[in-house]
């Protein structure tokens, strides 16, 4: 696209100021223009690169082009960070403007410069596992677009109760394309303006606008709490008595092989496609934080490798918000039964048997627990592991203890 208007994509690797120096004597530009990237490491890096520009004479201007709100937008009545979602999405929505959408440019000026070419930077893994990626995802602002024209014309409608069904297309699945910048908040509010839906869908629409009122928390909770990513944000967590990781454990865990059938469908989808369903990553966080008792730095490490949509700000809090250390988190004794949640919200057990083709052959009711009936598991899952590899109902009374203990 940029060079159908006449202009040119310089790819560069480096120390990020020295590169844009370089790039700026080549081509003689007359000033900077970037969007904010919010995460601690980055604006640091931004900042540097912004004093550096302006000492040199050179002009910087920056812009916001991945949230809503910049994260220092939106503060309490009396000038604190909002440490609560509802009373931070009320203020915010209602301050909310869209500005109207501005055209593209028609052309862009040419100069010479020789980049590196995006093989040189060796971005493929070097064995062929990213395969199955390709049959779920379209990178680019292209399939951005198209994923949202899927959304409005179909998830949208029936959204707040959909998209707690992992067996089907309830959400929107914009989040990676969020992620890489491939769309902004911005376009997808406008188009959801545009909308002519019925009046029993609006309820719909405003649980998704919520939706991406929580991405902007998380971003408002990292830049005022940038500790966040790291250590819990309630201070009663502290001292909380963790159990140390087991390594076995956790590659189990990773790779869904706990015995527990929802959770270990809901990593394999990780793992094959870079995403996993919402309401899934809820159970596997709870089962991780809770019936492991494991750090949730442990999940939010992993997430952070496997997840395509993994922003710093919302991946640490989504953590915290099921381990019960955040701000306005889910309270840590409020532990999900995995059981009985898969009989909830995959009754059929569609998703955990597309996920795991070793419990194909067994009976719905003997699905969601195989190792209540280890002689029909044994005999119809010979593949699957017979017994999980915690106690549930046992995990979650040592779990409420250390909780009492803290």
């Amino acid at each position: 696209d940029i060079r159908h208007i006449g202009g040119q994509l310089v790819l560069a690797e480096g120390d990020s100021l020295l590169e844009l120096m370089r790039i700026l004597q080549a081509c003689g530009a007359e000033a900077l223009y970037f969007s904010n990237l919010y995460e601690p490491a980055a604006s640091a890096r931004d900042a540097r690169v912004q004093k550096a520009f302006e000492d040199f004479g050179i002009p910087v201007k920056r812009f916001n082009s991945s949230l809503l709100f910049e994260p220092w937008q939106i503060q309490t009545g009396s000038g604190t960070p909002y440490k609560v979602f509802t009373p931070f999405w009320r203020n915010a929505s209602a301050a909310l403007r869209v500005p109207a959408e501005r055209a593209k440019p028609k052309r862009l000026a040419s100069f010479e410069f020789r980049g590196l070419t995006l093989d040189a930077l060796g971005l493929l893994p070097g064995k062929d596992w990213h395969r199955p990626f390709w049959q779920h995802w379209r990178p680019g602002e292209q399939g951005a677009m198209e994923m949202l024209d899927v959304f409005c014309d179909g998830a949208i409608n029936g959204y707040k109760e959909q998209r707690n069904l992992p067996d089907r297309t309830g959400t929107s699945k914009l989040s990676p394309h969020l992620h890489f910048g491939e769309i902004s908040p911005m376009q997808i509010w406008r188009r959801l303006g545009d909308l002519n839906l019925p009046e029993a869908a609006q309820a719909d629409l405003a649980h998704y606008r919520s939706e991406l009122g929580w991405r902007e928390f998380s971003h408002h909770l990292l830049h005022h709490f940038p500790h966040s990513s790291e250590h819990s944000l309630n201070p009663q967590f502290s001292d909380f008595k963790w159990l140390e990781a087991d390594p076995g454990i956790l590659q189990r865990w990773q790779q869904g092989r706990t015995g527990v059938p929802i959770i270990d469908a809901g990593m394999r989808e990780l793992w094959s496609t870079g995403w996993m369903h919402n309401r899934v990553r809820m159970l596997a966080a709870s089962f991780l934080c809770k019936n492991l008792r494991y750090h949730w730095q442990h999940g939010a490490r992993w997430f952070w490798d496997t997840l395509l949509d993994a922003d710093l700000a919302n991946n640490s809090q989504g953590w915290q918000w099921t381990a019960g250390t955040g701000c306005d988190a889910a309270p840590y004794f409020r532990i999900f039964n995995p059981v009985t949640q898969s009989e909830r919200f995959d009754p059929q057990a569609r998703y955990i048997k597309h996920w795991l083709p070793e419990l194909e052959k067994l009976p719905v009711p003997q699905v969601f627990a195989p190792w209540q009936n280890p002689g029909l598991a044994a005999q119809l899952a010979p593949d699957y592991p017979l017994t999980p590899i915690v106690d549930l109902a046992e995990s979650r009374q040592q779990a409420l203890a250390a909780y009492g203990a803290r």
